[in-house]
């Protein structure tokens, strides 16, 4: 993670606790939790967003070949008679 080894992340713990108190820092803490999980659910909703753009242009790519096939079809079709 980030190559932060444990003693690392001890010193900024304690770093962070003498800047804020303890009182505060659990407060920070949830707040940056809270922060981090909205902004999961905002990107997995913008990839889902695209992926539904991304399904409708194949449905409409399909649906366009199926009406030049049917078209070409019936093309042939007049051809024989």
């Amino acid at each position: 993670m980030f190559g932060i080894g444990t003693q690392e992340l001890i010193i900024i713990l304690v770093i962070a606790l003498l800047i804020f108190g303890p009182k505060k820092l659990p407060e920070l803490a949830r707040s940056t939790g809270k922060a981090i999980n909205e902004f999961r659910k905002a990107s997995s909703g913008i990839l889902d967003e695209e992926e539904a753009k991304k399904e409708n242009e194949k449905d409409k790519e399909k649906t366009v070949v199926a009406g030049t096939q049917k078209k070409e079809e019936a093309e042939k079709i007049k051809v024989k008679e």
